[in-house]
């Protein structure tokens, strides 16, 4: 039955692409950002809600009144497709993300990609891919935006850990923009490359916001990863022995 719902839901996820990506793709030109972003935000408000009925997963969050009232550099935890979704779904609506260049590359869903903006970086370009990041985060952090960094840079399984890229950090020392972390046990629900999705409710914890004038990138870094990686440790602590997990605040 898992196996089942979980490919109505990959059904449903590619329809949604499709209808939305179109939508972006042919109507967002013609639309002020914020209102191509409220298109994105609701595809994944739309993903998040056929997720439950289809596969029973549901999500809970807390931290929300840690989340500042302007905009920040977000550095999540990156262990399946469902943060990708979630962020964008829960998080104010004008976001730019640092992604690979690749993802731009694809049929439709990377057109719509690209007409948010984002830090996309070649991961063989070395110096020249830091200053892309710091250009482009800069100019869309004075414009307002979120910028959204998966420090970890690909998806790690449940129980992993890989070294944290600095990227995020650096312009959050060059920029002065707090950073706001964010745990999750996603991987335990959705694992990585993984279309199996199993029924219980996600954890999305966010973290005390990071301070950043006056420290070194490395700093940054070391505080975020440390905060993260043991909020998502006790997370799935939690989830393998049941524990009692804290609801939070419903999303504003």
């Amino acid at each position: 039955m898992t196996i089942l719902r979980s490919f109505i839901y990959l059904v449903y996820l590619i329809l949604s692409v499709l209808f939305f990506g179109s939508a972006i793709v042919v109507v967002g030109r013609f639309l002020s950002y914020r209102r191509r972003s409220r298109l994105a935000q609701l595809w994944a408000k739309s993903n998040l809600g056929a997720l439950r009925l289809t596969c029973g997963l549901g999500y809970r969050v807390s931290g929300w009144e840690l989340l500042p009232a302007t905009n920040a550099i977000v550095l999540c935890k990156h262990q399946s497709a469902w943060e990708t979704i979630a962020l964008r779904a829960l998080l104010p609506v004008e976001q730019t993300w640092v992604l690979k260049k690749e993802l731009l590359r694809l049929p439709l869903f990377g057109a719509a990609l690209n007409s948010f903006s984002p830090i996309a970086i070649d991961r063989a370009a070395g110096m020249m891919g830091m200053k892309r990041l710091l250009k482009d985060g800069k100019k869309s952090l004075t414009s307002g935006k979120w910028v959204i960094v998966f420090p970890e840079g690909t998806r790690v399984r449940s129980g992993e850990r890989r070294a944290y890229n600095i990227g995020g950090a650096v312009l959050a020392e060059r920029s002065g923009y707090p950073v706001v972390p964010i745990a999750h046990n996603a991987g335990m629900f959705w694992g990585r490359q993984s279309i199996i999705k199993r029924p219980g409710k996600i954890d999305l914890v966010i973290g005390p916001e990071i301070v950043t004038q006056g420290k070194a990138a490395s700093q940054i870094n070391r505080e975020a990863e440390d905060w993260i990686e043991s909020t998502t440790s006790a997370l799935e602590r939690k989830g393998l022995t049941g524990g009692p997990r804290n609801p939070g605040s419903p999303p504003p």
